[in-house]
């Protein structure tokens, strides 16, 4: 089931739910609303190789905007650290934000159970938009979870900033 706004509240006052910064008015009636964070990770080459750890280049976002391009994956991430022990996270791009044509996350909204992060967000553009520091681009829904849980331990454990993908580490040699 999922938690509805009121809910996502209490649990944030109690301690099972984990939002640094938490603000009351980014509270939806089944969802809070994250915003983006101030660095942008790009990939350096053309081509990518999954089973190496592929050059990247970070830049922070000015406060008078960065536009995204068509032709680029974009790795941005939440200004919130968020994550739960207790609750499934999803995340999403907002409407407004899919209207005008970002997509966030198209294949990887599922958060693990006890990942608590900045989380990476996979972004691309339609066409050329500007994007700022501190804009509400997504939210977040928290599910209830059934049977045993077993916490994330992942590569991408306690991440700040975004993460570039470390998939080469899943290759073994």
């Amino acid at each position: 089931m999922i938690l509805t706004g009121d809910k996502i509240t209490q649990e944030v006052a109690s301690g099972r739910i984990h939002i640094d910064p938490f603000t009351l008015d980014q509270v939806n009636p089944n969802s809070y609303n994250f915003r983006l964070g101030d660095t942008i990770l790009t990939y350096d080459d053309n081509v990518l190789d999954v089973k190496v750890m592929n050059p990247s280049t970070t830049t922070k976002i000015p406060p008078e905007g960065m536009v995204l391009q068509p032709t680029t994956l974009y790795l941005g991430h939440t200004m919130e650290v968020m994550g739960s022990e207790h609750y499934v996270p999803i995340m999403r791009g907002r409407s407004s934000i899919g209207r005008i044509g970002i997509f966030i996350n198209i294949t990887a909204d599922l958060i693990d159970i006890g990942s608590i992060n900045q989380w990476t967000l996979q972004m691309h553009v339609v066409q050329p938009v500007r994007v700022y520091p501190g804009m509400l681009i997504g939210q977040v829904t928290f599910w209830e979870a059934q049977g045993d849980i077993e916490l994330y331990k992942g590569k991408y454990q306690g991440s700040r900033g975004p993460m570039p993908s470390q998939i080469y580490k899943d290759f073994k040699d």
